[in-house]
């Protein structure tokens, strides 16, 4: 054995120690890597296949037909249209500059891809197979030599490599500096043939599934125009995707099209999708003229999250006369952990007890009930509705796990039920939740004065909630009266969309409406959002640090199997909620959805996505049938 060879198996060997001390391995998993399952790359089998599961669960077989869920006789033409809120100045999603659409990524296609009925796995679409180790110290991409931009070139390894130096100079510090941790180099094997070596001394979980995640520009484009990835800009590379994009009109209106050329449209991955001849997005600054345009058919799609606009607006002739289907459609996907968030950067918030009171004060069933029609559940957990959720009092694996931290958190964690933000009562103001609020500020040395107003050290207690979307001024302004009612010297600012971007990305904020999206599977990526290395990353709003959280996501790292990835978030899930960084709100378990009837659908639908952009379709005979009526 060489000597990096033993100072890598040293290494992993203490990592292995700490986790039998912080008991994060247990049982087999335990026992088989200390008996040396970090074989050398020298002595190892190779194993190549067609897709990648870090927790072994894999859906498709090699050689499958087609995804079960789509339709594989789908007719392709007519346009997917639908709506945005805002504007967007920039068409370069990899920069912090400028604005840009949901529509700015459609192009650009990645080694790997998943399913949307299947969360743990991905599969090659740039590539034909992978090739690793039992290590997993590299993994090799056997890349397709049939894949072209959307200009005709062919895709080679070089463009992929380019792509990655790209990154690694011009992308977000927190994004390449990860990577790089994870994937420290490369090696092109050939034209078709790219080898990526993973940090030898880092967990394996996450390790391939990233590399395979890897997005890849044309090397091309960018050197004969100069353009830099961290630069706002409207004009875009080529893709390797089934679109291109058409049309830029700032702020207004985006088309993508069909490329007719599209390498990979009889792919198995591939078959019943793309079905669309163009997709176009229409921006709106105000949802009331988006909607109006809506009734107009300006665009026919409508994928709606306002509650009040559900229930109260959807009752216009085109509903009436069967033009338009309004339907709500099964979302089995994880909800967003939506709330207002607390700026930890900020002293005020440092205090557990303070940030309780305030959320107190926001009272979700008045809320439901009163302004949202009783359409919502109220979300407690980080991964609500699935088995990553902490429930009741910590047993078993997920027990064993709080146990290896417990000189770092609350000893009420590992006894008590898990943390249950209250829901609040029928009246704005529950009398209750006001007096609990009272004496938690009361506690922390935040006192009313004469005035009613709270101070401590001379210092008031003052928090300004910043907006940019005028529908929340309903949900946010009862919240304010509520803690103003507490003695708190509350503030609602709505600003522009540039001003907010540029105050939430430099942490000019005391609370703000937003969301951590979270997945079913967790490894490396979870640190992005909870660990402190990234606290300050703009996918950790909140700026959230335990170091508690940190040694059981190193713990995720290095799990081999569900149960163990499962137990680890359920732990972590726990911790999160007891330190109430976040004020929970609603979630919904549907997909609310207005359409123009010229579309269809899959049935069943798939339990991870809705896909009206994906494996929808146009009918001919309905469009035409409504043309002739004169609806469109």
């Amino acid at each position: 054995m060489t000597p990096r060879a033993t100072a890598r198996t040293a290494s992993r060997a203490d990592h292995v120690r700490k986790c039998l001390m912080t008991g994060l391995l247990t049982g087999s998993a335990l026992i088989a890597t200390a008996l040396g399952v970090w074989a050398q790359d020298s002595d190892e089998k190779i194993t190549t296949a067609h897709a990648f599961s870090d927790l072994g669960a894999i859906k498709y077989a090699d050689g499958f037909e087609r995804l079960d869920y789509v339709n594989p006789d789908a007719p392709k033409g007519g346009e997917m249209s639908y709506w945005g809120r805002g504007s967007f100045d920039s068409m370069n999603p990899y920069s912090r500059r400028g604005r840009s659409p949901a529509l700015s990524v459609l192009p650009y296609e990645r080694i790997m891809t998943s399913t949307a009925d299947d969360p743990y796995a991905s599969y090659c679409l740039l590539c034909t197979t992978l090739e690793y180790p039992e290590s997993q110290n590299w993994v090799i991409f056997n890349l397709r030599d049939d894949v072209t931009f959307s200009d005709g070139s062919p895709m080679t390894a070089e463009d992929i490599a380019f792509t990655y130096d790209l990154f690694m100079e011009e992308g977000f510090p927190s994004f390449r500096i990860a990577v790089k941790n994870m994937i420290p180099s490369y090696e092109i094997l050939g034209p078709h043939r790219i080898k990526f070596n993973l940090n030898p001394d880092l967990p394996r979980n996450g390790l391939i599934s990233q590399a395979g995640a890897s997005i890849v520009f044309q090397k091309k484009w960018f050197e004969e125009t100069g353009a830099k990835l961290d630069e706002s800009r409207l004009e875009q590379s080529p893709g390797t995707g089934p679109y291109m994009i058409d049309t830029v009109d700032v702020p207004r209106r985006i088309v993508a099209k069909r490329n007719p050329d599209y390498w990979g449209r009889d792919l198995p991955i591939n078959i019943g999708r793309w079905n669309f001849d163009s997709i176009r997005q229409e921006y709106f600054a105000d949802t009331n003229a988006a909607l109006e345009a809506f009734k107009a058919g300006e665009y026919l799609f409508r994928a709606e999250t306002s509650s009040l606009t559900w229930a109260s607006q959807y009752d216009f002739p085109g509903i009436e006369d069967g033009t338009i289907v309004k339907e709500e459609l099964p979302d089995g996907s994880l909800p967003a952990a939506a709330g207002f968030v607390f700026n930890l950067r900020k002293e005020t918030f440092q205090d557990v007890r303070v940030r309780r009171a305030l959320g107190l004060m926001y009272n979700f069933e008045w809320t439901n009930d009163t302004l949202q029609y009783g359409l919502f559940k109220h979300r407690q957990s980080f991964w609500q509705n699935s088995d990553l959720q902490a429930q009741g009092v910590p047993e078993g694996l997920e027990l064993e796990y709080l146990q290896g931290v417990a000189d770092m958190i609350d000893p009420a964690i590992m006894t008590e039920e898990v943390f249950v933000a209250p829901s609040g009562g029928p009246r704005q103001l529950n009398r209750g939740d006001l007096r609990a609020a009272g004496a938690l500020l009361d506690d922390a040395g935040w006192i009313a004065g004469d005035d009613g107003i709270r101070r401590k050290d001379g210092q008031v207690l003052r928090v300004e909630f910043i907006e940019n979307n005028p529908s929340f001024d309903r949900i946010i302004l009862p919240y304010i009266d509520n803690l103003k009612r507490l003695g708190v010297d509350a503030t609602y600012n709505r600003i522009d969309d540039a001003q907010y971007t540029d105050r939430v990305r430099g942490h000019d904020f005391d609370m703000i409406f937003d969301s951590y999206v979270n997945g079913l599977e967790e490894a490396n990526g979870i640190s992005q959002r909870y660990g402190c290395k990234d606290r300050d990353d703009v996918f950790n709003p909140a700026g959230y640090c335990d170091p508690a959280v940190d040694q059981l996501i190193e713990g995720l790292k290095v799990a081999e199997n569900l149960e163990q990835m499962q137990a680890g978030v359920r732990a972590i899930d726990r911790i999160m909620r007891a330190a109430y960084f976040m004020v929970p709100v609603w979630y919904n378990g549907a997909f609310w959805v207005a359409y123009y009837d010229v579309y269809d659908y899959p049935e069943p639908l798939p339990p991870y996505d809705l896909g009206n952009q994906d494996f929808w379709w146009w009918d001919e005979d309905k469009a035409q049938a409504l043309r002739d009526a004169g609806k469109l």
